[in-house]
């Protein structure tokens, strides 16, 4: 299959091909969408820098994406882009119970990730706990 494996030559390819949003009317949107990785990305780098984890914002910003990209691309998308920030991206992705068992092929070492060998950044899972 030609997306068993994502890395940076091939991710927008497959960020195409799982978006789907009909409201889309040009790749400005889809840039957008791309965008809030990023985002997600800075504040989980303010968090680690000592700052507070802004979780609402993180949550919107992770539901929006799974509303516009199929959950399991997404899912492997976030992984990709977020390898550093795992121990933070897990316990939103447990909340919202997309957290996979396993994911094959990220990066290009084709990395597989287990998803029970990730550990949770204890300070978000009890901040989410409350929510």
């Amino acid at each position: 299959m030609m997306f068993d494996k994502l890395d940076d030559t091939n991710f927008m390819l497959f960020a195409a091909k799982f978006y789907e949003n009909p409201n889309c009317m040009g790749t400005e949107e889809f840039e957008a969408d791309l965008n809030r990785i990023k985002y997600i990305k800075r504040l989980f780098r303010k968090y680690k820098d000592g700052g507070a984890i802004r979780e609402r914002l993180i949550l919107n910003h992770l539901i929006v994406l799974y509303n516009v990209f199929y959950r399991d691309a997404c899912t492997k998308i976030l992984c990709f882009k977020l390898q550093e920030y795992l121990e933070y991206l897990k316990p939103f992705l447990v909340y919202l119970n997309y957290w996979p068992e396993r994911l094959d092929g990220i990066g290009a070492n084709n990395v597989i990730i287990i998803g029970s060998t990730v550990p949770m950044d204890t300070h978000i899972v009890e901040i989410l706990r409350k929510i």
